[in-house]
């Protein structure tokens, strides 16, 4: 692996299938990085909720697409959870 720089979230930290993608993907990783710590956080959150591996893969590709057209969060998604504890899952 290489020493690119991948930020965080601000309570999730990225997972190696992310980061994967990341690093062999580097204009998404340029868009990435750009992104607010919160709106990663989302990302990450999207990506790593979900159970079925399939599902999470098809998230991770999702995430690469909708970066490149210039959207910054999950689309039609409640938010992360993990940070705010009184909200439901």
């Amino acid at each position: 692996m290489t020493n690119k720089i991948i930020a965080t979230g601000v309570v999730h930290k990225v997972p190696k299938d992310l980061k994967e993608t990341l690093i062999s993907n580097p204009n998404v990783l340029v868009k990435w990085n750009k992104l607010t710590p919160l709106a990663r956080n989302e990302w990450i959150c999207w990506i790593t909720i979900v159970k079925k591996t399939e599902t999470r893969k098809n998230h991770i590709d999702r995430l690469c697409v909708d970066l490149l057209k210039g959207k910054r969060r999950p689309c039609c998604w409640p938010g992360c959870s993990h940070r705010k504890p009184d909200t439901k899952k």
